[in-house]
């Protein structure tokens, strides 16, 4: 398969189609991507050549041209020197030179529709594969999206009938409650505490209190 028919294919390939066919579209969009990449280089490669060889043609007809130029001048110059076998081949000489000028311009004609379609072709290359590189980034948040989708079915599947959520809500519940219970227990505690300490400075109080007592009545005494 020649190059312009193997872009042409890629170029007549209709992404969605090939995407919404494809077993793997993840994968065959990367290949149809990197086939487009490969032939576009080539597409590429192959215009500078053309174009090349389209300056080559254009200084070969004006080096004709010039030649042929020439020789007309050496014809007149012979005919002018009365050499008529001289002016005779140097006509000759010019007129093939005229030949070759016409076929240049034949091959320039020709070569400058080459260039011209495969600078058509690169381009619409060029913009197939923007597509599909556009189409490769929807591909995979599509992809990424239905995998998380997935996950979620599994997810949910495996709950099952809300059994298992129950269960970790009674889980839940528990550890609250014991969580509750032992605080309020350290706060119990630390309201006795401080009852306990409030009547020592009672206890300590009332003795002294007592002792005072009992030191008036033995002075009054």
């Amino acid at each position: 398969m020649g190059l312009m028919e193997r872009v042409s294919t890629l170029l007549r390939a209709n992404l969605n189609d090939l995407i919404d066919k494809a077993e793997d579209p993840s994968k065959m969009i990367k290949q149809v991507i990197l086939d487009m990449e490969n032939q576009l280089l080539q597409v590429k490669t192959q215009v500078a050549i053309s174009i090349a060889d389209q300056h080559m043609l254009e200084k070969k007809q004006k080096e004709s041209e010039g030649k042929a130029a020439d020789w007309m001048r050496k014809a007149e110059l012979a005919v002018d020197r009365g050499q008529d076998d001289l002016a005779r081949a140097a006509l000759e000489r010019h007129k093939g030179c005229e030949r070759t000028t016409e076929s240049f311009k034949e091959q320039i004609v020709d070569q400058r529709a080459q260039v011209d379609t495969l600078k058509s072709a690169y381009g619409k290359l060029e913009q197939k594969l923007a597509e599909a590189h556009s189409k490769s980034d929807m591909l995979m948040a599509q992809h990424r999206r239905a995998r998380a989708l997935g996950k979620a079915s599994d997810a949910r599947m495996s709950i099952g009938d809300g059994s298992a959520i129950r269960t970790f809500d009674r889980m839940t519940d528990r550890v609250m409650r014991d969580e509750a219970v032992s605080q309020a227990k350290s706060e119990l505690a630390g309201d006795n505490l401080d009852d306990r300490f409030a009547q020592l400075q009672r206890d300590d109080e009332v003795d002294r209190a007592l002792a005072e007592l009992k030191a008036r009545r033995a002075t009054v005494g």
